[in-house]
């Protein structure tokens, strides 16, 4: 009697091979639906980036350091990029003491992925949440 069931492969490598008689477009179905499923669970890091001067102001400072915060909280890793301009090149000191702040002030909940490098005309940190 013809039920409209197939003889399914399930693990092709078992020895011997593990078989079962189902309805292959449920059996597909089914698969499909539990793949879209965990690709929704998925959170995908994303790498923000906060640019800044090395005379940056205080508020504005509070303010990219605000939203570096906020990143953190959201599970991303966060790229400070500082970029000197014309005679700014001369005073790196000022860039790398700048970093160095932030690194210190983020160190209870971030860490340094990559270190502070100079890359052209600016200086590079990544930072990721500590989990």
């Amino acid at each position: 009697m013809d039920a409209g069931l197939d003889l399914v492969e399930i693990q092709p490598n078992a020895n011997p091979p593990v078989c079962k008689i189902l309805d292959y477009g449920r059996y597909k179905y089914q698969a499909q639906k539990k793949a879209a499923e965990t690709r929704k669970k998925q959170k995908t890091v994303e790498i923000k980036e906060i640019k800044m001067r090395p005379n940056i102001d205080t508020h504005d400072y509070e303010v990219k350091m605000r939203n570096m915060l906020r990143f953190f909280n959201d599970g991303d890793k966060v790229k400070v990029t500082l970029r000197f301009r014309g005679r700014e090149m001369a005073h790196q000191d000022l860039g790398m003491n700048l970093l160095n702040k932030v690194r210190e002030e983020t160190s209870e909940i971030a860490k340094v992925e990559s270190s502070p490098k100079l890359e052209g005309r600016q200086m590079v940190m990544v930072l990721a949440p500590i989990k």
